[in-house]
């Protein structure tokens, strides 16, 4: 079979199995598609649903540690926000919606309901009489860095079978994936 770039994945030698390489389903999805298509470079396939997979998995992992915590996700993503400001651990709406990337109806339907969850409090902008200021109360922090510490104990379990110079080497290439996208 002829490869449309040097780089591309052998789809020829896919069941030669690597030193400590374990084949998985999407072995089989490459294989398939190189016995229906063999004109294309299927590279991209065996790299893109092995991260589309990873990423279902663990929205999975992220949401049942986000529940035990009893947050949901949206709820982690906008006092995470809040929690990576710093102290006073407040930002205006128009910054939670650049942190989060929601509408802004969408985010004062949110400040509500953590509003009334006491998790946290519209204050007056002292810089600016027209605005307001979103603050994480100590209940909201406690329950974001509660949420936190579940989340980094899902995520290291996810990377348990990694090394960490492969860890590192992961982090990298997908940095270099992102960079096109970063605003």
């Amino acid at each position: 079979m002829k490869l449309a770039a040097p780089d591309s994945l052998d789809v020829e030698n896919l069941d030669v199995p690597y030193p400590g390489r374990m084949r998985d389903e999407v072995d089989e999805l490459v294989e398939a598609w190189a016995r229906e298509r063999s004109d294309l470079d299927l590279g991209p396939v065996a790299v893109f649903s092995r991260i589309s997979r990873l990423s279902r998995h663990l929205d999975l992992a992220r949401r049942a540690a986000f529940t035990a915590q009893g947050i949901e996700s949206w709820e982690f993503d906008v006092l995470a926000a809040l929690r990576r400001a710093g102290t006073p651990y407040e930002l205006s709406p128009g910054r939670l919606l650049r942190e989060t990337l929601v509408t802004s109806g969408t985010m004062t339907n949110r400040v509500d309901r953590l509003v009334a969850r006491g998790y946290v409090e519209r204050n007056p902008d002292p810089a600016d009489r027209r605005g307001v200021l979103v603050r994480l109360t100590p209940e909201g922090k406690a329950a974001v860095d509660s949420a936190f510490e579940a989340l980094l104990e899902a995520e290291q379990a996810f990377l348990a079978g990694l090394p960490e110079g492969d860890r590192a080497r992961l982090a990298e290439l997908l940095r270099t994936l992102l960079a096109p996208f970063a605003d």
